[in-house]
């Protein structure tokens, strides 16, 4: 079928999740709070964002502004690094900022616990990210009124392998870092093995990116008399069991952004091997003081 802003997916617990959302990182306050309200008056039916955005609040008066009601569309949110001491006071600090009374996906930012403020670049080493899961279990269970699933995010294969081996609660969702230059497939491989869904942030390759003027894409927009973001868009949603998170704060955009291709499986191919030769990384996670995280950067050249 082919993917509209209704489409969805069904997570391990059974909750569904829109296929697109719309991403609300970098999206300055004064901007995001009316990005929201027209993406949701547009029809989105999810809208992505982070208490290190530092967007919350004003999101949640997008949201207000928007008159939608708040069982028509899904939120994700997701715990700050200098949270990883805090969990419980972490969630209700997003639900009030966001003013809305239950989040239907939290995910664990970064497995990296870090110092306030984390714009410091320094990993808190008293912590470890793993006792972050076990109390993120806790609060889910006790809270379901509260919070509909929870997930983690920009998770490589040895960090998803040590939680595997002693969560109790399956993530629902690894968010990570996915565009043709950045297919990360034994992350992919491995979330989905074990049942967790992936969701792709950045699918564009973020602001600039070369991958709006590649020559792939600019022959595949002509084709199908659509701008280049939304074949990268897409080329993400048409994969199964994945969700895709564009960002803009322009009302056009927005729009645009949602005018999805039906790529046939060659198109889809010849997309893939865009990352064969041009491979590039937006977020480093070396950022957060832990190291590259379990990453192979090897062959990545971050932007």
């Amino acid at each position: 079928m082919p993917i509209t802003l209704d489409s969805t997916i069904t997570l391990n617990n059974g909750v569904k999740m829109p296929v697109v959302g719309l991403g609300t990182w970098k999206s300055q306050p004064g901007a995001v709070e009316k990005a929201v309200e027209h993406a949701l008056k547009f029809g989105y039916k999810h809208i992505d964002t982070a208490t290190a955005y530092d967007n919350e609040k004003e999101v949640g008066m997008g949201i207000a502004a928007s008159g939608v009601p708040r069982e028509s569309f899904f939120i994700t949110t997701k715990l700050n690094n200098d949270d990883h001491d805090k969990v419980e006071q972490a969630l209700h600090y997003s639900l009030k900022q966001l003013g809305v009374p239950y989040i239907d996906l939290w995910l664990m930012h970064w497995p990296a616990p870090m110092i306030t403020p984390p714009s410091l670049g320094k990993a808190n080493k008293d912590i470890d990210w793993l006792d972050t899961w076990k109390e993120m279990e806790r609060v889910y269970t006790n809270n379901k009124d509260k919070v509909r699933a929870i997930g983690i995010s920009n998770f490589s294969v040895p960090y998803l392998e040590r939680l595997l081996k002693v969560a109790t609660i399956t993530p629902a969702v690894n968010q990570i870092e996915l565009h043709p230059s950045l297919q990360q497939k034994e992350v992919v491989a491995a979330s989905e093995a074990a049942g967790i869904f992936v969701t792709s942030y950045s699918p564009l390759g973020s602001d600039a990116s070369p991958l709006l003027t590649n020559e792939t894409i600019a022959k595949l927009a002509t084709k199908y008399d659509v701008g280049p973001a939304s074949i990268l868009i897409s080329y993400q949603a048409l994969h199964p069991n994945r969700t895709v998170l564009p960002k803009s704060v322009t009302p056009s955009r927005i729009e645009s952004n949602a005018k999805f291709v039906d790529l046939t499986p060659e198109e889809m191919g010849e997309i893939t091997k865009i990352g064969e030769t041009k491979i590039f990384r937006v977020c480093d996670p070396n950022w957060a003081g832990w190291g590259d995280l379990g990453f192979d950067l090897s062959k990545e050249i971050v932007a």
